[in-house]
């Protein structure tokens, strides 16, 4: 049986001159490609404006979900780069959109967030109600073995009707508690109707990356984060970010482009080169955040990009 389907490994400057020719869109994912952590990739911000000198569409495509689209044109801002809110597509706003236009949730129903503002911002941008998240109610730790609160009348929130995961620095035993028992209530995996308390309630997470880069990383991501609740809840739940198909579906409805000459640039396999091959877009891996150059040489290899570069960087030497 063949093997995988052999990638380009891109080294020369006449190499980097033939992908601008190539593609007139370049989809990127941001951390561990544009920054790592706080600190710019060397000759990104570089390439990215010559880019666009030579009139090429630019996408910024992140998993990321602790910060909202407006949260991130500030980080851009900050790091001098040029981005419009239009550019941006983050897993929380992706999945606002999606929870409001795609499963329609009731006006008169909450989102019980799992995260951070970031979510909470895109939530509200759309018009939905949701609970939970940076709450302070919700960020305290229980007493050991102590229920009571939980227990409670007034613990759950009858009106949620939707779930929402996402990166949460404080995450506690409370809330996943109580996202476990509005997906397990009696009719969770039903409808979810108007003018209603309990009954249905959707699972979403905003993705589900098992780690992040950032400095010192990488570090355990949304994906880590909620494990416990699937294991527990044993409900398979809807997964917007990359590598799956409702994060390109938000991309698509906003971003006009010829899918044969863009191509998705990124530092992980399973999320962000699956992304493109689920897409049909070319890929490019960078080796400056998470995936290692062994996976693709390795007889094993299940996902192998279009190209292999070692740093968005190296396509600075071009004018």
């Amino acid at each position: 049986m063949a093997g995988p389907s052999p990638y380009q490994y891109l080294d020369s400057q006449e190499q980097y001159a033939a992908i601008l020719d190539k593609y007139d869109t370049f989809l990127f994912d941001c951390d561990g490609v544009i920054w790592s952590g706080d600190d710019l990739i060397p000759g990104a911000k570089s390439v990215l404006a010559k880019l666009r000198k030579r009139g090429k569409q630019v996408v910024f495509v992140t998993n990321n979900a602790s910060k909202s689209r407006m949260a991130y044109l500030k980080k851009f801002e900050k790091l001098t780069i040029q981005a419009e809110l239009c550019e941006v597509f983050s897993s929380s706003y992706a999945a606002a959109v999606y929870i409001s236009k795609v499963l329609d949730l009731p006006k008169d129903r909450k989102v019980y967030v799992i995260g951070m503002e970031g979510i909470e911002e895109e939530l509200k941008a759309v018009g939905l109600d949701y609970c939970g998240g940076t709450d302070p109610a919700d960020k305290h730790f229980l007493p050991s073995m102590d229920f009571s609160l939980l227990n409670s009348e007034r613990s759950l929130d009858h009106s949620v009707g939707a779930v929402l995961c996402g990166f949460d620095m404080h995450i506690n035993y409370l809330k996943l508690a109580k996202a476990f028992k509005y997906i397990t209530r009696d009719g969770a995996d039903g409808p979810v109707r108007a003018n209603e308390t309990g009954g249905g309630c959707h699972f979403l997470l905003t993705n589900d990356d098992s780690t992040f880069p950032a400095r010192g990383g990488p570090w355990p991501g949304s994906g880590a984060l909620s494990a416990p609740l699937l294991f527990a809840s044993g409900r398979a739940p809807i997964i917007i970010g990359k590598p799956n198909k409702p994060m390109l579906d938000c991309i698509e409805a906003v971003t006009h482009f010829d899918k044969s000459r863009a191509i998705f640039v990124g530092d992980r396999l399973n999320t962000d080169i699956q992304f493109g091959i689920n897409g049909g877009i070319d890929t490019m891996l960078v080796l400056t955040g998470i995936s290692k150059r062994s996976e693709i040489d390795a007889s094993d290899a299940k996902t192998i990009p279009t190209y292999c570069v070692d740093s968005l960087g190296s396509f600075d030497v071009l004018q």
